[in-house]
């Protein structure tokens, strides 16, 4: 199953409330958000309380993405607050399988996030207790960067793994999607799609109607 997971780090926060509803009168079914430390990444995103405020209004998948330092702190509180998945990077924890247990463990989906420098290698043990991955396309970090083309190669190899497996695995991406990109990834393996500056720039609802009927065509060439 495709889906569009639009990033509310590009969101206008003083609009967020009502863009979350534009979001799903669209039709979108995965919001993505993404949670930055300050550590694992120079930014500083928001946390706990936005989730909690956010999830009493809406009914869509929450896709929590922590781009955090020792995430197995905090997976008990995001649950809390409303998250339906959670992923966690490879490199921001020493014990990923023991996060990816606490996050199972708590009822919800788990992921497993890559730097574009981090080999696919060093996740594949991982596979076969995720529910996804998500192929970090840009620097985690900050929003509006390009698309690194060497991550293509890594999605494709991604795919061939998780089906040589025969493994219930989703490929996610994130970073430098836009109308160019979109296909390239999808090609390549990737059905869930992080967008953050493709979906909010200009006219929200527009953008999703367009962003769907774009990832619909290609699914059916695809098939």
């Amino acid at each position: 199953m495709y889906q569009l997971c639009p990033s509310i780090l590009s969101a206008d926060f003083n609009r967020l409330g009502e863009q979350i509803k534009t979001l799903e009168k669209a039709g979108v079914k995965w919001l993505h958000i993404d949670v930055m430390d300050g550590d694992f990444v120079p930014s500083i995103s928001f946390g706990m309380p936005v989730i909690r405020s956010i999830r009493r209004e809406s009914e869509m998948f929450f896709d929590v993405h922590l781009m955090v330092t020792a995430p197995e702190r905090y997976i008990q509180d995001f649950v809390k607050c409303g998250a339906d998945s959670i992923t966690i990077h490879a490199e921001a924890s020493d014990d990923p399988e023991l996060a990816i247990e606490l996050i199972k463990d708590a009822g919800v989906k788990a992921g497993i996030s890559i730097k574009p420098a981090t080999p696919v290698n060093d996740i594949s043990h991982l596979l076969e207790d995720v529910d996804l991955v998500l192929v970090m396309t840009v620097q985690p970090g900050f929003g509006g960067q390009k698309y690194l083309d060497d991550c293509t190669e890594k999605i494709q190899e991604l795919r061939e793994l998780i089906d040589n497996e025969n493994l219930n695995v989703e490929i996610q991406v994130d970073g430098g999607i836009n109308d160019d990109t979109l296909e390239t990834v999808m090609k390549a393996g990737a059905n869930l799609i992080v967008a953050g500056s493709y979906v909010f720039s200009g006219d929200l609802e527009h953008n999703v109607k367009n962003i769907l009927r774009k990832i619909d065509k290609i699914s059916q060439e695809l098939d």
